[in-house]
């Protein structure tokens, strides 16, 4: 697991871990979420990547767009 940048110091997102058809994301509740193109569809995976690559604004995107279309909650 990759740890997110934060830039903006506020994200509840603390690491990801990004793969061709999905990307685990890990809260600050130790939760990892997997969001896959199965789950959510491939527009919205690659922006989550490009968003956690970036370190800025993943957990906005999440909770606003994204929601409850993840594959796997552990």
């Amino acid at each position: 697991m990759k740890q997110y940048k934060n830039l903006e110091g506020h994200s509840g997102v603390t690491g990801y871990e990004i793969h061709d058809h999905s990307i685990r994301i890990e809260f600050n509740n130790d939760t990892v979420y997997e969001y896959t193109y199965a789950s959510a569809g491939k527009r919205i995976i690659e922006r989550m990547k490009k968003l956690a690559a970036a370190g800025k604004g993943l957990s906005t995107y999440i909770s606003q767009t994204v929601r409850e279309k993840f594959e796997t909650k552990n």
